[in-house]
């Protein structure tokens, strides 16, 4: 009975150390969201407007010479592809890693660029951290990936990221950089563009992918902060029922070798 309450005592304080760092690292994530949050967002207006600002580019005809719109005579499955993979610089985020590490297995064959240190430490590269990730950062990687493409190294390049829903909710996202594809509806409203618009469209592009990488990156740290905080909740409740559950264990423990301390006392004492 003894070594029952001992282990149990220990276990205690076992998982209480636990709650403890789980309600610590829930804190730190709490400071960090409403600064990621509003990165992520300045970073979607900036991509909304690169995207605009291409938009009427990509639906005129002569830009369909450009080589960022050329598409791969392939069949599918045989195509050259690159991807810029997104991950957590750190863990305890629940599925957040996992989740981006997951979505790779469609894609075997495929080089891999990353950028987050859970991505970096699973593919031997160097640390790239997700958190920091600046436009002078992002602007070097979208030249060397538009160059990669123009010369025809890749068929297809995307970036697999996190899309922020809501604070419970982030899911895993494909986005395809080139080969670029306008969208259904043309902008309304005629530009005339010096000296063309191939010209133009070239010199624009790596622009545009960098805003998209800073985009891309900004939103998925803050799936990140998002998921730990949530992940770090979640734990720190299920530590605390089981602290409880344990509680109750060693009262009733000690409870009993009590009542048998005294059990044996008075049958001693009538003998």
């Amino acid at each position: 009975m003894g070594a029952d309450i001992k282990s149990l005592r220990n276990r205690i304080k076992s998982v209480d150390s636990t709650l403890h760092l789980t309600r610590a690292m829930g804190l730190v994530a709490s400071s960090k969201i409403r600064r990621a949050m509003d990165h992520m967002n300045k970073g979607r207006q900036y991509e909304a407007a690169v995207r605009a600002a291409i938009e009427p580019l990509l639906h005129s005809p002569d830009c369909q010479r450009s080589p960022y719109m050329r598409t791969a005579p392939k069949q599918e499955g045989q195509e050259r592809v690159c991807l810029i993979v997104i991950a957590g610089d750190r863990g305890l985020a629940g599925g957040y890693n996992a989740n981006v590490f997951r979505a790779l297995q469609d894609y075997p064959d495929a080089d891999m660029i990353a950028i987050g240190k859970r991505a970096c430490d699973r593919f031997g590269d160097e640390a790239l951290r997700a958190e920091g990730f600046d436009y002078t950062t992002a602007l070097g990687m979208a030249i060397e990936l538009c160059r990669d493409f123009a010369d025809g190294k890749y068929d297809k390049i995307g970036i697999l990221c996190t899309h922020y829903v809501s604070m419970l909710s982030q899911e895993v996202q494909l986005r395809w950089l080139f080969p670029l594809q306008p969208t259904e509806h043309a902008p309304a409203g005629s530009v005339i563009f010096e000296p063309d618009e191939v010209t133009i469209l070239n010199a624009a592009i790596p622009e545009y992918v960098a805003g998209i990488l800073i985009s891309a990156v900004r939103e998925s740290f803050a799936c990140e902060i998002a998921a730990r905080r949530t992940a770090m909740d979640s734990a720190g409740k299920n530590a605390q029922e089981m602290i409880d559950r344990l509680q109750l264990q060693y009262n009733r423990a000690r409870q009993g070798a009590i009542t048998q301390e005294i059990t044996e006392i008075v049958a001693g004492s009538g003998m």
